[in-house]
């Protein structure tokens, strides 16, 4: 049933998220190449566009977003604010976001439950898990888009003190698809780390979150439901670096030959 959803949001088997980063100095600057690198994406092939604020601002954020529900009305794209994902909610329903992304749903708060009177501090500054988990609850409730789930994230805390196959099962709670990544931005995934989490969460959506490469992704794309893709997409594959489309191109290409593999 999960992944029935997966398939009516990114209208896809093995759904491809490209990342925009928001790089640039100036705020003009940063949308001229958010607005490229969206058509470059589209063009050749992603299934999705993701605006982050790696680089930029959350007005950064604002304003592609803007431009995405204004000129690609029937394509897909979604929203993370790295430091905001309480906000987050609010604007991928105010500019029409099919999906979003928050980089932990569960293991980075210790356990328990920490109420302090009428006070209810946002999703992001909570403090005990079980606080969040309620206030998630809450935020998913109100703004009921598509949630992909960071578990055993890249540059997130592990405070739980539950195993790892425990927080997949509350993740699994908290989110639509979970996503595994390696120790960080541009660094491939462990695929000792995807079987383990593929095996933990059984037919539950599983996305890789970063480092998936050309050489990579047959393998990778044969356990996971789809990946989140920024660095390899960039000139040279260095994250800092705009969008090449010929890089775009030739990765999709691939992709589409797993997808008729996988229908044959």
């Amino acid at each position: 049933m999960m992944k029935e959803k997966m398939r009516k949001v990114f209208r896809t088997d093995k759904p491809i998220l490209g990342m925009i980063h928001l790089g640039g100095t100036r705020p003009e600057e940063i949308f001229d190449q958010a607005k490229r690198e969206i058509a470059l994406y589209y063009e050749n092939g992603v299934d999705a566009v993701l605006v982050e604020d790696y680089f930029g601002s959350a007005s950064d954020v604002a304003c592609t977003l803007g431009y995405l529900q204004r000129n690609y009305p029937d394509h897909v794209y979604g929203i993370n604010l790295l430091g905001d994902p309480e906000r987050a909610f609010a604007m991928a329903h105010q500019y029409g976001a099919s999906f979003m992304q928050m980089d932990s749903v569960c293991g980075h708060l210790r356990p328990g439950s920490h109420m302090s009177g009428y006070q209810k501090p946002r999703l992001q500054d909570k403090t005990c898990d079980g606080d969040f988990a309620e206030r998630l609850a809450e935020l998913r409730t109100e703004y009921p888009v598509f949630l992909l789930g960071g578990v055993r994230f890249k540059y997130q805390p592990v405070r739980s003190g539950r195993s790892t196959e425990k927080d997949l099962e509350l993740g699994m709670e908290r989110c639509d698809a979970v996503v595994v990544t390696g120790a960080g931005t541009g660094v491939e995934t462990d695929m000792g780390k995807i079987q383990r989490f593929r095996i933990a969460l059984g037919d539950f959506p599983l996305f890789i979150g970063a480092g998936m490469t050309m050489g990579t992704c047959r393998e990778q794309l044969s356990v996971a439901d789809g990946a989140i893709v920024g660095s390899w997409f960039k000139k040279h594959g260095e994250t800092n670096n705009p969008v090449d489309g010929k890089r775009v191109r030739e990765f999709m290409e691939i992709v589409r030959e797993i997808r008729a593999g996988n229908e044959a």
